[in-house]
């Protein structure tokens, strides 16, 4: 039974040898052979490993476009606005300081008005000729003339800035809505307040104006008064009449 067992065992290794041989010819063995080993857990931990690897990849290209954002951010927050009334406010209020300086008579300087109102506005003098009475009367005349005119000169030129100072408003109003960083809202912002000191100013002129005005007519009036109150008193210390003899007619 063994002697048959392994007779048959040699018969199938010597069969299968000779397909083997058989079969030679037709497959192509390479010079050295290569073994292909496909182990699926190896793959997936160099799966996981190339996704975690793209993830960090991911996240830093996020971190440069944060970065690249920020820095345009603060470009824009650093960018300046690209407009300035400046200028033309500066001319506005030039024009209006031009019209105070043309103050006729008494401008507005105190040593001037203390000059004038000692000679002019003073205590009316207890003696001098009716004429130099009137001659003062007349420069205070003047002065009040020329006072209300210049008022209404200043106030002439400061409605005559309010066409330009409402451009100019709605220049940097739109400016301010339109900007694009702080800075350029915070310059549109301090030239709305520098329009707006402007605007002050031009109101304090015509209020100066006015006041100058009103201030050199009440001392007129009030002169006046102490004029005519010193002319009563020289006219009243005068002698009576003196009655006389008057020949109207000549006799012949």
């Amino acid at each position: 039974m063994t002697v048959r067992k392994t007779r048959r065992a040699s018969l199938m290794v010597a069969t299968a040898l000779s397909l083997a041989l058989s079969l030679q010819p037709l497959v192509t063995t390479p010079t050295s052979a290569q073994w292909i080993v496909y182990d699926p857990m190896n793959f997936s931990q160099n799966v996981l490993t190339a996704a975690r690897e793209l993830q960090q990849i991911n996240n830093q290209i996020q971190m440069l476009t944060n970065q690249s954002q920020s820095l345009v951010n603060q470009a824009k927050n650093l960018a300046s606005l690209p407009m300035s009334t400046l200028a033309q406010l500066q001319s506005t209020i030039a024009r209006t300081q031009s019209l105070l300086t043309q103050a006729q008579n008494i401008s507005f300087n105190v040593q001037q008005i203390q000059t004038a109102y000692s000679s002019s506005y003073g205590a009316a003098p207890t003696t001098g000729s009716n004429a130099t009475l009137f001659a003062a009367a007349q420069t205070r005349w003047q002065n009040s003339v020329g006072a209300f005119e210049d008022s209404l000169k200043v106030q002439a030129g400061v409605v005559g800035n309010i066409s330009t100072n409402s451009s100019a408003m709605t220049s940097l109003v739109t400016a301010s809505q339109s900007a694009t960083g702080a800075l350029q809202a915070a310059q549109a912002g301090n030239q709305l307040l520098a329009l707006q000191s402007q605007q002050l100013s031009d109101l304090v002129a015509v209020l100066v104006a006015k006041g100058r005005a009103d201030a050199l007519e009440q001392a007129r009036v009030t002169a006046t008064e102490s004029q005519g109150q010193q002319q009563y008193k020289i006219f009243s210390t005068r002698s009576g009449y003196q009655p006389g003899n008057v020949t109207m007619f000549s006799s012949n």
